[in-house]
């Protein structure tokens, strides 16, 4: 196991235990050789002690190459009488869609086995660390610990350097890839968006001076 202060593979359950089984890649991998899992989650909130997770979307990237066939994409089955609630309006998931989703446990388990061996991708990470480590933890007994890229830190580092200071939206997903002229994609489908941020990925790669997984490491 990588090094963390505890080992959550020792109480890890199912395919989580699984996940853990596979070593991640190490820190001086090449970014040509990387390979990364670009995801996205959708919740009703974002706090992950309040909230539930909705979705997830998730697109492999190796290396330079976006692998289109190994993407995918869930919706999570809610508790009997769950209710989106107002939540829809940013996500637009209704709840005869949730109700007729993939079981938690079948739906994280599936996204265990593409992230297995990969380094997770995301943009804001905190939000996919937070929602799927506590549905790892509900489910499998043991949180997600994970190697992480996270396009929103890397494009904060670049502006800082540049002397431009971030403010208000600068660093939204969207606005981001518009100042790398990449295409407008509707927000808040998890597939759509773990695909956008894949492509930043690739755009941050074309235009920082980074060699190695520890060069963008969070």
């Amino acid at each position: 196991m990588w090094p963390f202060r505890s080992d959550p593979s020792r109480k890890a359950t199912g395919a989580l235990r699984e996940f853990y089984d596979a070593p991640p890649p190490e820190d001086r991998t090449p970014l040509d050789e990387l390979p990364l899992l670009a995801v996205d989650v959708e919740t009703t909130g974002m706090d992950p002690a309040q909230h539930q997770l909705v979705s997830i979307g998730w697109v492999p990237v190796t290396g330079r190459q976006v692998d289109l066939a190994g993407a995918g994409y869930v919706i999570l089955r809610g508790s009997e009488g769950f209710s989106v609630g107002s939540s829809a309006t940013i996500h637009r998931l209704t709840d005869d869609e949730i109700a007729m989703g993939v079981e938690p446990e079948e739906a994280v388990g599936s996204f265990l086995a593409a992230l297995q061996g990969r380094v997770m991708l995301a943009h804001f990470a905190a939000m996919e660390e937070g929602f799927l480590s506590a549905a790892c933890q509900r489910l499998y007994g043991a949180p997600l610990k994970v190697k992480t890229v996270d396009t929103f830190a890397i494009e904060r580092r670049y502006m800082e350097r540049m002397g431009t200071y971030p403010r208000g939206e600068d660093l939204r997903l969207a606005r981001v890839r518009a100042r790398y002229g990449l295409p407008a994609y509707k927000n808040h489908n998890a597939l759509t968006d773990a695909l956008a941020c894949a492509e930043q990925y690739l755009a941050h790669r074309a235009t920082l001076s980074v060699d190695s997984l520890k060069d963008v490491m969070n």
